[in-house]
């Protein structure tokens, strides 16, 4: 019978555990580490504080198997990372340097939906085990738990229309935000601890577990991926026509019908639906701005708990095998695009649905009925599993932009706003600290328009439909501002998060409301001398005062409103309202 040869953690560990593990059959090797999932034949899913001893265990168990200690969270505990790999190097530098590929699994980013948290403990043992084998250039990076406050918030109740497991853990996390929705604006700290991870690893895959909502069907596996348009160039057509398609027949082999993420609510699927738009503020969306295939598994929520991990189990392994396979030209492919985004002169800032064209793809559902309710008396909808069927459905998959903006050769930002310079410098953004006061001549937005929405969302009450006035000015700058060229490998991120009228922009996330609110304002009585001798000596105001007062019979009226229109086009009037604070340095 063969023996494991492992490294505990620790040399007191060592010197207590290293002859009773090298003595240690692989049987009984592999019964001592099984998991929850195991134990309860595939009922339940371990508590958070079980799923960290099982991960320090395998730590002390194998020497494939490192348990790193990463970032806080906002429930008070640090996030870990696993890594694992066939010759145990844990070395970020290290593993870069051998040229590895780096696949990134993130779990629990909601914590009611365990599969990848499951999944991934039966796959690292199995490797630690030699049961299933992976390749000396591929490296895993695991992160066990994701929304750790969510984890440990669980109750028999949460999304009771899953099947499994006996308890579930909560969608919010610790300041009840939905993780997945806070990558770019990173209220939270576990957004933040992420950051610093992926661009350690700068993953070449991103894999983030998930499990659907929504219609009934047969499938129990659905993937969500980069949009391909989006993604685009060279890696966007990858990606459309050979990482996807590669995934669905290895999933075939094993036994599985992968479907694209089935996103389709409050509708049957049968006449299609189109691809799920994966904006930069959630996990893959985010992933593309760095040029990294991403991909969202959504098992589907009514397959019982136990199928679902395995299918989960089984689709990582897809990951693993089609990476293996095509990993050095992903990698060149990867570097290609990070290189092509220093040079390109034109970036997309918005995108809509193109309807002219689609993909078509297997659906296997159950035919969709009405029977009257048992609650209201009203027709309810039903799939009724006793009529099973199989057709070929429309996928939408395709997007066009509808938004362009040209590239400037470097941003500036002042330091007083150091929220959003904390953000770019954890995104390792490279921008360099002005050495002294600086006069630049720099195009200079001016917010014209803007929607907010009336409820919020996710704590922020969102801007949208931005329009925006261009002037040119000589700006001074302060010693300390920041000077951000625009050749480098964060060049897509930079343009997503800094040009206002980005869906998911800074100024969309309310980090420059600050510059909507006049701040400065004038005594009528005292105001109106004052704005009488400037009309004296500005007749060309006088004149545009006259006119407006011909068109606009509420304004004529309104002596108010006539002062304040002086005010807002004197220079009296501060320079700072509605004056978008990046300033753009054109060539």
């Amino acid at each position: 019978m063969p023996f494991l040869f492992l490294v505990p953690q620790s040399m007191y560990m060592r010197k207590i555990f290293l002859p009773l593990i090298l003595a240690l059959p692989l049987a009984v090797f592999s019964q001592s580490i099984t998991t929850k999932f195991e134990q309860t034949n595939g009922k339940e899913s371990p508590t958070y504080f079980e799923i960290i001893d099982w991960w320090q265990k395998m730590d002390r168990l194998s020497n494939k198997v490192k348990m790193l200690t990463m970032g806080p969270s906002d429930a008070g505990f640090p996030l870990h990372l696993i890594m694992v790999s066939n010759d145990g190097d844990y070395n970020f530098n290290s593993i870069h340097k051998k040229n590895k590929k780096i696949i990134f699994i993130n779990n629990g980013i909601h914590p009611g939906e365990p599969d990848g948290i499951d999944a991934s403990m039966l796959m690292v043992r199995d490797i630690a085990i030699n049961k299933y084998k992976i390749p000396d250039d591929i490296v895993l990076a695991i992160i066990p738990v994701y929304n750790i406050g969510g984890c440990l918030n669980r109750s028999p109740y949460y999304r009771i229309d899953q099947n499994g497991p006996k308890e579930k853990g909560f969608r919010g996390n610790s300041q009840n935000l939905d993780l997945n929705r806070d990558f770019i604006k990173s209220d939270s700290k576990e957004a933040r601890s992420f950051a610093e991870i992926f661009h350690l690893l700068d993953p070449i895959v991103f894999v983030d577990n998930h499990i659907s909502d929504g219609a009934d069907y047969q499938h129990v596996m659905t993937l969500l991926v980069s949009q391909h348009n989006k993604l685009g160039g060279a890696m966007g057509e990858f990606m459309n026509k050979e990482f996807e398609p590669g995934l669905y027949v290895l999933m075939k082999q094993k036994g599985y019908d992968l479907v694209p993420y089935v996103n389709a609510f409050g509708d049957t699927p049968e006449k299609g639906w189109s691809e799920y738009w994966d904006s930069p503020r959630y996990s893959s969306g985010y992933a593309t701005l760095w040029s990294t295939f991403a991909f969202v598994p959504e098992s589907h929520m009514l397959k019982p708990f136990d199928q679902r991990v395995k299918a989960t189990y089984a689709l990582m392994q897809c990951f693993i095998e089609f990476t293996e396979k095509n990993g050095e030209r992903m990698k060149a492919l990867k570097q290609q695009a990070i290189q092509s985004e220093k040079t390109r002169v034109e970036f997309p800032i918005s995108w809509s649905l193109d309807r002219s064209q689609h993909a078509t793809v297997t659906y296997k559902g159950y035919a969709a009925e009405r029977k009257p309710s048992e609650i209201s008396g009203l027709p309810r909808l039903f799939y009724d599993h006793n009529k099973p069927f199989e057709m070929q459905v429309p996928f939408y998959n395709y997007y066009k932009v509808t938004n362009t903006v040209k590239k400037p050769k470097a941003y500036v930002i002042p330091q007083g706003w150091w929220k959003v310079i904390d953000l770019l410098k954890l995104n390792k953004v490279e921008m360099m600290p002005m050495k002294k006061d600086t006069s630049i001549e720099v195009h200079v937005y001016y917010i014209d328009d803007y929607k907010t929405s009336p409820r919020q969302y996710e704590g922020h009450h969102l801007n949208s439909n931005v329009k925006i006035k261009d002037s040119v000015q000589k700006i001074n700058f302060r010693k300390g501002d920041y000077y951000i060229p625009m050749n480098q490998k964060a060049n897509r991120f930079l343009i997503e998060t800094l040009e206002p009228q980005a869906e998911d922009s800074y100024f969309a996330w309310n980090y420059f409301d600050p510059i909507l609110g006049q701040k400065e304002g004038f005594a009528g009585y005292s105001f109106e001398d004052i704005a009488a001798e400037y009309l004296n000596k500005h007749p060309e105001l006088r004149a545009e005062l006259e006119e407006k007062r011909a068109s606009d019979t509420s304004f004529a009226k309104s002596a108010n409103a006539q002062l304040n229109f002086v005010f807002r086009n004197s220079p009296y009037f501060e320079t700072a309202n509605n004056r978008y604070p990046v300033f753009r340095v054109m060539d």
